[in-house]
């Protein structure tokens, strides 16, 4: 007889994943404003300023700050790595902007594993059809799958946090895929941002879609098809040894019965 599951909403489990929800809200709410680019511009002279004088100082008040909008999904990640790009250049703008978002996810997929991931996969693994054969089938190919929603920006950050939490995989695996997924775009943004002094000087507003065009979308493209290459090996494998199982069961039936 097999046990039950666990409560999904347990309430010491669930009162961290409140906590955070909580503070999600009131800062997409009071913070919205803020984290603009807006902000970025009134404030350069400023924050320029700052870091010349405190460079420690700023780089850990600035990836503190990142942290904490990844961790919360504040409407304000893209403007964070613009800002880090302006202010420490393309590098290491680009690995203070990608440790940091690494960090944030990391922040927000133990928060959730917490209070509904353990509950949710064992419902998963009890659960029957559709929804089982698909939680399977990601977990069979963790990593394609995990980099391939980190390469392609048309999955959001937070999206991708949520999934891997609720599907149970392991921190650690999840920590080297969205280091490893978020380097190509982080790298574009944080280019774009080391140009700011330009745009800020002709009055402009980067543009923030330049990863959609198409020698930038390209390659991104390109290489998530490439980490889910062995997702399609391994399903061209399993249907060829299962062709194969299934002839050689066929002969031995055959001469069975000669």
């Amino acid at each position: 007889m097999s046990n039950p599951p666990p409560p999904l909403l347990a309430p010491r489990r669930i009162l961290p994943l409140l906590a955070v929800l909580a503070l999600a809200v009131l800062g997409a709410v009071f913070l919205r404003e803020h984290l603009s680019f807006e902000t970025l511009r009134a404030n350069r002279e400023a924050l320029v300023a700052f870091r010349d004088a405190h460079l420690l100082a700023t780089v850990a008040l600035f990836m503190l700050a990142y942290v904490v909008i990844v961790a919360l999904s504040l409407p304000g990640a893209a403007v964070a790595t613009l800002t880090g790009g302006f202010l420490f250049g393309l590098f290491p703008g680009a690995l203070f902007n990608v440790t940091a978002a690494t960090l944030g996810a990391m922040v927000i997929f133990a928060v959730v594993r917490l209070g509904l991931g353990e509950g949710l996969k064992a419902r998963l693994d009890a659960s029957d059809g559709t929804v089982r054969r698909l939680s399977d089938g990601i977990r069979q190919n963790e990593v394609p799958v995990l980099l391939s929603m980190r390469l392609v920006p048309v999955v959001p950050f937070f999206v991708a946090n949520l999934v891997a939490a609720l599907l149970g995989v392991a921190l650690w695996r999840f920590v080297w895929t969205t280091f490893v997924g978020i380097i190509p775009g982080g790298v574009i943004y944080t280019s774009v941002g080391a140009g700011l002094g330009e745009v800020f000087a002709r009055g402009e507003t980067p543009d923030l879609g330049i990863i959609f065009e198409p020698h930038v979308l390209g390659p991104l493209l390109g290489l998530a098809a490439l980490a889910l290459v062995p997702v399609l090996w391994r399903a061209v494998t399993g249907r060829m040894t299962g062709r194969a199982t299934g002839r050689a069961a066929g002969k031995a039936e055959s001469g069975k019965k000669e």
